[in-house]
Protein backbone atom coordinates (compact mmCIF):
# COMPACT_ATOMS: atom_id res chain seq x y z
CA UNK A 1 0.00 0.00 0.00
CA UNK A 2 0.97 3.40 -1.23
CA UNK A 3 -0.62 6.35 0.87
CA UNK A 4 -1.17 9.91 -0.21
CA UNK A 5 -2.65 12.76 1.52
CA UNK A 6 -4.07 15.62 -0.29
CA UNK A 7 -5.15 18.49 1.24
CA UNK A 8 -7.66 20.87 -0.62
CA UNK A 9 -9.02 18.14 -2.87
CA UNK A 10 -12.87 19.35 -3.12
CA UNK A 11 -11.45 20.81 -6.50
CA UNK A 12 -8.93 23.01 -8.76
CA UNK A 13 -5.55 21.59 -8.41
CA UNK A 14 -6.00 19.63 -5.43
CA UNK A 15 -8.79 17.61 -7.18
CA UNK A 16 -6.95 16.73 -9.86
CA UNK A 17 -4.10 15.41 -8.08
CA UNK A 18 -6.36 13.33 -5.98
CA UNK A 19 -7.64 11.65 -8.99
CA UNK A 20 -4.27 11.37 -10.90
CA UNK A 21 -2.76 9.72 -7.63
CA UNK A 22 -5.36 6.92 -7.50
CA UNK A 23 -5.09 6.36 -11.25
CA UNK A 24 -1.58 5.87 -10.64
CA UNK A 25 -1.91 3.18 -7.75
CA UNK A 26 -1.65 4.97 -4.58
CA UNK A 27 -4.41 4.84 -1.59
CA UNK A 28 -5.71 8.30 -1.39
CA UNK A 29 -7.10 10.46 0.97
CA UNK A 30 -8.48 13.64 0.23
CA UNK A 31 -9.49 16.22 2.33
CA UNK A 32 -11.62 19.63 1.89
CA UNK A 33 -14.46 21.47 3.37
CA UNK A 34 -17.01 20.17 0.57
CA UNK A 35 -14.62 17.13 -0.62
CA UNK A 36 -17.48 14.93 -0.35
CA UNK A 37 -19.56 16.44 -3.21
CA UNK A 38 -16.32 16.52 -4.95
CA UNK A 39 -15.92 14.95 -8.44
CA UNK A 40 -13.49 12.05 -7.75
CA UNK A 41 -12.99 8.57 -8.17
CA UNK A 42 -14.96 6.04 -6.54
CA UNK A 43 -11.71 4.50 -4.66
CA UNK A 44 -10.72 8.20 -3.38
CA UNK A 45 -11.24 7.83 0.51
CA UNK A 46 -12.80 11.71 1.47
CA UNK A 47 -12.35 13.42 4.49
CA UNK A 48 -14.17 16.88 5.12
CA UNK A 49 -11.97 18.78 6.58
CA UNK A 50 -11.38 22.82 7.33
CA UNK A 51 -7.82 22.64 8.19
CA UNK A 52 -8.04 26.56 9.64
CA UNK A 53 -9.29 23.59 12.48
CA UNK A 54 -6.37 21.36 13.95
CA UNK A 55 -8.99 19.67 15.72
CA UNK A 56 -10.00 18.97 11.64
CA UNK A 57 -6.77 18.04 10.64
CA UNK A 58 -5.69 15.73 13.74
CA UNK A 59 -9.08 13.90 12.94
CA UNK A 60 -7.72 13.45 9.27
CA UNK A 61 -4.56 12.15 11.10
CA UNK A 62 -5.97 10.10 13.07
CA UNK A 63 -8.64 8.77 10.18
CA UNK A 64 -5.59 7.65 8.25
CA UNK A 65 -4.00 6.00 10.83
CA UNK A 66 -7.15 3.60 11.83
CA UNK A 67 -7.36 3.05 7.56
CA UNK A 68 -4.30 2.29 6.94
CA UNK A 69 -3.73 -0.09 10.21
CA UNK A 70 -0.63 2.60 10.90
CA UNK A 71 1.48 1.52 7.51
CA UNK A 72 2.64 5.11 7.00
CA UNK A 73 2.34 8.05 4.89
CA UNK A 74 4.52 8.26 1.65
CA UNK A 75 3.23 11.12 0.20
CA UNK A 76 1.72 14.54 1.00
CA UNK A 77 0.32 17.10 -1.42
CA UNK A 78 -0.22 20.55 0.15
CA UNK A 79 -2.84 22.51 -1.87
CA UNK A 80 -5.43 23.58 0.24
CA UNK A 81 -6.49 27.11 -0.66
CA UNK A 82 -8.83 29.94 0.27
CA UNK A 83 -6.78 32.85 -2.16
CA UNK A 84 -9.03 32.59 -4.83
CA UNK A 85 -12.57 33.02 -3.62
CA UNK A 86 -14.64 35.97 -3.39
CA UNK A 87 -12.20 38.08 -5.98
CA UNK A 88 -15.33 40.15 -6.85
CA UNK A 89 -17.40 41.92 -3.82
CA UNK A 90 -20.68 43.77 -4.80
CA UNK A 91 -19.21 44.39 -8.30
CA UNK A 92 -16.01 44.97 -7.99
CA UNK A 93 -13.50 43.18 -8.59
CA UNK A 94 -10.75 43.40 -5.53
CA UNK A 95 -8.35 41.27 -6.23
CA UNK A 96 -6.06 43.95 -7.88
CA UNK A 97 -6.24 46.66 -5.16
CA UNK A 98 -3.07 48.10 -3.25
CA UNK A 99 -2.43 46.36 0.06
CA UNK A 100 -4.21 48.75 1.85
CA UNK A 101 -7.03 47.84 0.25
CA UNK A 102 -7.39 44.37 0.53
CA UNK A 103 -10.24 42.23 2.10
CA UNK A 104 -9.03 40.88 5.87
CA UNK A 105 -10.53 38.02 4.38
CA UNK A 106 -7.74 37.42 1.25
CA UNK A 107 -5.38 37.26 4.07
CA UNK A 108 -6.82 34.28 6.03
CA UNK A 109 -7.61 32.85 2.81
CA UNK A 110 -3.95 32.41 1.33
CA UNK A 111 -2.12 33.09 4.74
CA UNK A 112 -4.41 30.89 7.36
CA UNK A 113 -6.29 28.63 4.90
CA UNK A 114 -3.21 28.34 3.14
CA UNK A 115 0.71 28.93 4.47
CA UNK A 116 -0.55 27.93 8.01
CA UNK A 117 -2.57 25.00 7.00
CA UNK A 118 0.46 23.35 5.13
CA UNK A 119 3.02 23.98 7.73
CA UNK A 120 0.55 22.13 10.22
CA UNK A 121 -0.37 19.12 7.67
CA UNK A 122 3.16 19.24 7.30
CA UNK A 123 3.91 18.95 11.26
CA UNK A 124 1.73 15.77 11.60
CA UNK A 125 3.13 14.08 8.76
CA UNK A 126 6.74 14.86 9.38
CA UNK A 127 5.57 12.57 12.63
CA UNK A 128 4.27 10.07 10.88
CA UNK A 129 7.77 10.11 7.72
CA UNK A 130 10.53 10.82 10.50
CA UNK A 131 10.43 7.34 12.46
CA UNK A 132 9.67 5.62 9.06
CA UNK A 133 12.77 7.30 7.43
CA UNK A 134 10.61 8.10 4.07
CA UNK A 135 7.92 10.34 2.59
CA UNK A 136 7.66 13.64 -0.35
CA UNK A 137 5.65 16.53 0.69
CA UNK A 138 4.92 18.44 -2.23
CA UNK A 139 3.88 22.36 -1.60
CA UNK A 140 1.66 23.78 -4.22
CA UNK A 141 3.06 27.36 -4.64
CA UNK A 142 3.85 29.95 -7.73
CA UNK A 143 5.67 32.29 -9.62
CA UNK A 144 4.15 34.98 -7.82
CA UNK A 145 7.09 33.54 -4.86
CA UNK A 146 9.40 35.61 -7.28
CA UNK A 147 7.91 38.69 -9.18
CA UNK A 148 4.63 40.54 -8.44
CA UNK A 149 1.66 39.17 -9.73
CA UNK A 150 -1.83 39.78 -8.97
CA UNK A 151 -1.27 41.53 -5.48
CA UNK A 152 0.99 41.88 -2.29
CA UNK A 153 -0.63 38.77 -0.28
CA UNK A 154 -0.22 36.52 -2.87
CA UNK A 155 3.15 37.40 -3.15
CA UNK A 156 3.47 37.20 0.68
CA UNK A 157 1.86 33.83 0.65
CA UNK A 158 3.54 32.04 -2.01
CA UNK A 159 6.72 33.18 -0.97
CA UNK A 160 6.14 31.85 2.59
CA UNK A 161 5.29 28.77 1.21
CA UNK A 162 8.82 28.45 -0.63
CA UNK A 163 10.15 29.31 2.95
CA UNK A 164 8.50 26.62 3.94
CA UNK A 165 9.81 24.42 2.13
CA UNK A 166 13.15 25.21 2.18
CA UNK A 167 13.23 25.11 5.84
CA UNK A 168 12.20 21.72 6.24
CA UNK A 169 13.71 20.31 3.80
CA UNK A 170 16.61 21.34 5.90
CA UNK A 171 15.05 19.68 8.80
CA UNK A 172 13.61 16.73 7.48
CA UNK A 173 16.65 15.54 4.79
CA UNK A 174 18.79 13.59 7.32
CA UNK A 175 15.73 11.81 8.29
CA UNK A 176 14.86 10.89 4.25
CA UNK A 177 11.90 12.69 3.96
CA UNK A 178 12.21 14.77 0.99
CA UNK A 179 10.39 18.50 0.61
CA UNK A 180 9.48 20.17 -2.57
CA UNK A 181 7.68 23.30 -3.75
CA UNK A 182 5.81 23.01 -7.28
CA UNK A 183 4.70 25.61 -9.55
CA UNK A 184 1.90 24.57 -11.87
CA UNK A 185 0.69 26.66 -14.57
CA UNK A 186 -2.37 28.11 -16.49
CA UNK A 187 -4.08 25.39 -14.51
CA UNK A 188 -8.13 24.75 -16.12
CA UNK A 189 -9.34 24.34 -13.12
CA UNK A 190 -13.29 24.82 -12.22
CA UNK A 191 -12.84 28.80 -11.41
CA UNK A 192 -10.58 29.08 -15.10
CA UNK A 193 -12.79 27.62 -17.20
CA UNK A 194 -15.41 29.64 -15.87
CA UNK A 195 -13.57 32.45 -17.47
CA UNK A 196 -11.82 30.96 -19.78
CA UNK A 197 -13.66 33.30 -22.80
CA UNK A 198 -11.03 36.00 -21.44
CA UNK A 199 -8.08 34.01 -21.44
CA UNK A 200 -5.95 32.17 -23.63
CA UNK A 201 -5.75 28.00 -22.47
CA UNK A 202 -3.42 26.77 -25.41
CA UNK A 203 -0.95 26.51 -23.03
CA UNK A 204 -2.88 25.31 -20.07
CA UNK A 205 -3.26 22.15 -17.86
CA UNK A 206 -5.17 19.83 -16.87
CA UNK A 207 -5.38 19.76 -12.71
CA UNK A 208 -4.77 15.79 -13.42
CA UNK A 209 -1.50 16.76 -15.35
CA UNK A 210 0.26 18.20 -11.87
CA UNK A 211 -1.05 14.97 -10.06
CA UNK A 212 0.74 12.93 -13.27
CA UNK A 213 3.68 14.76 -12.74
CA UNK A 214 3.96 14.30 -8.84
CA UNK A 215 3.09 10.85 -9.30
CA UNK A 216 6.70 10.92 -11.68
CA UNK A 217 8.41 12.20 -9.29
CA UNK A 218 7.60 10.45 -6.47
CA UNK A 219 8.89 7.71 -8.33
CA UNK A 220 11.74 9.44 -9.55
CA UNK A 221 15.66 7.71 -8.40
CA UNK A 222 16.77 11.49 -8.22
CA UNK A 223 14.25 12.33 -5.77
CA UNK A 224 16.17 12.77 -2.65
CA UNK A 225 18.57 14.96 -4.58
CA UNK A 226 15.96 17.69 -5.20
CA UNK A 227 14.71 18.24 -1.86
CA UNK A 228 14.21 21.98 -0.79
CA UNK A 229 14.25 22.69 -4.31
CA UNK A 230 11.57 24.70 -6.41
CA UNK A 231 9.60 22.82 -9.34
CA UNK A 232 8.12 23.75 -12.46
CA UNK A 233 5.79 21.35 -12.93
CA UNK A 234 5.80 21.44 -17.01
CA UNK A 235 9.81 21.39 -17.04
CA UNK A 236 9.52 18.68 -14.88
CA UNK A 237 6.62 16.56 -17.09
CA UNK A 238 9.63 16.73 -19.73
CA UNK A 239 12.21 15.89 -18.09
CA UNK A 240 10.75 12.82 -16.36
CA UNK A 241 8.53 12.09 -19.90
CA UNK A 242 5.03 12.71 -18.68
CA UNK A 243 2.24 14.00 -20.72
CA UNK A 244 -1.16 15.66 -20.24
CA UNK A 245 -4.24 13.32 -20.21
CA UNK A 246 -4.89 14.49 -24.39
CA UNK A 247 -1.18 13.83 -24.58
CA UNK A 248 -0.14 17.25 -25.15
CA UNK A 249 3.29 18.82 -23.11
CA UNK A 250 2.70 22.08 -22.34
CA UNK A 251 5.55 24.77 -22.48
CA UNK A 252 6.79 25.33 -19.27
CA UNK A 253 6.67 28.98 -17.81
CA UNK A 254 9.24 30.97 -16.54
CA UNK A 255 9.91 33.92 -14.36
CA UNK A 256 9.75 35.99 -17.63
CA UNK A 257 6.59 35.08 -18.97
CA UNK A 258 4.42 33.91 -16.50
Amino acid sequence: MVVALVTGASRGVGRGVAAALADAGYTVFATGRSVAAAALPAPVIRIPCDHTRDDDTDAAFARIADVTSGAGLDLVVNSAWGGYERMMENGAFTWALPFWEQPAHRWAGMIDAGVRAAFMVSARAARVMVPAKRGLIVNISHWAAQKRIGNTIYGVSKAATDKLTADTARELEPHGVTVVSLYPGMVRTEAVLAAAEWLDLSNSESPEFIGRVIAALAADPRLKERTGSVLVAAALARELDVSDIDGRRPVPLTIDNV
